[in-house]
């Protein structure tokens, strides 16, 4: 009698943690879910920035290969050069999936399919970060060259309101049109659009690994 008093006490408490730990699954399986709809419209904004990032830097590329050019175009070379590096670092939301990682919850996640698509989705985002990383520091080394080739003056006069920056009307021209310092930007543009290249196939798996 003794032996199955507490087999039954035994049975009963795990059947109650058995039910804890399925709800503690609901919950976690809905925080995952309105972070992943969150995400999805993240992904698709930085998507069409990165797209619109690389047009715009593309056009200076094409600029800084033709002084000519620069002499006729120097609104929007002023306004690409102070735009185009500009990029939005991607945010997901990930509280859930650290809060699982951290605590050991995977295990409470009983479809292996949905626990390895959930691991594989946020398993692209260190890959993401570091070549923001890398574009980090590219940006640094754009902005020495830039400083040497375009007039401040004419950069404080595009800063609109709220930080939004405008095209001159006037034609300014660089401080200097030395091919040496052009086509040093130009390689740093080119390492610019190269890692954001790089970056837009990231994002587009984040985008199919979600919706799989």
């Amino acid at each position: 009698m003794l032996f199955l008093a507490v087999f039954c006490g035994f049975l009963a408490e795990y059947q109650l943690e058995h039910k804890i730990e399925k709800e503690r699954e609901k919950e976690y399986i809905k925080s995952l879910v309105a972070d992943l709809k969150s995400d999805e419209v993240t992904i698709d904004l930085s998507i069409l920035a990165k797209q619109k990032e690389i047009t715009l830097m593309d056009s200076l590329i094409n600029f800084l290969n033709s002084p000519e050019l620069i002499k006729t175009n120097g609104d929007q070379v002023y306004y690409i050069g102070r735009v185009g590096p500009r990029s939005q670092t991607f945010t997901s939301a990930d509280k859930t999936f650290e809060q699982l990682k951290n605590a050991g919850g995977f295990r409470l996640i009983r479809n292996n399919d949905a626990a390895n698509n959930i691991m594989s989705y946020y398993g692209i985002l260190p890959f993401i970060r570091q070549l923001e990383d890398i574009y980090n520091n590219e940006f640094t080394e754009y902005k020495r060259v830039a400083a040497k080739l375009f007039e401040p003056a004419v950069f404080r006069k595009t800063e609109g309101s709220s930080g939004r920056i405008n095209r001159t009307t006037d034609n300014p021209q660089l401080r200097t049109a030395d091919p040496e310092l052009l086509k040093e930007l130009g390689i740093y543009a080119i390492y610019l659009n190269g890692t954001r290249r790089g970056i837009l196939p990231l994002l587009t798996n984040l985008k199919k690994t979600e919706l799989s």
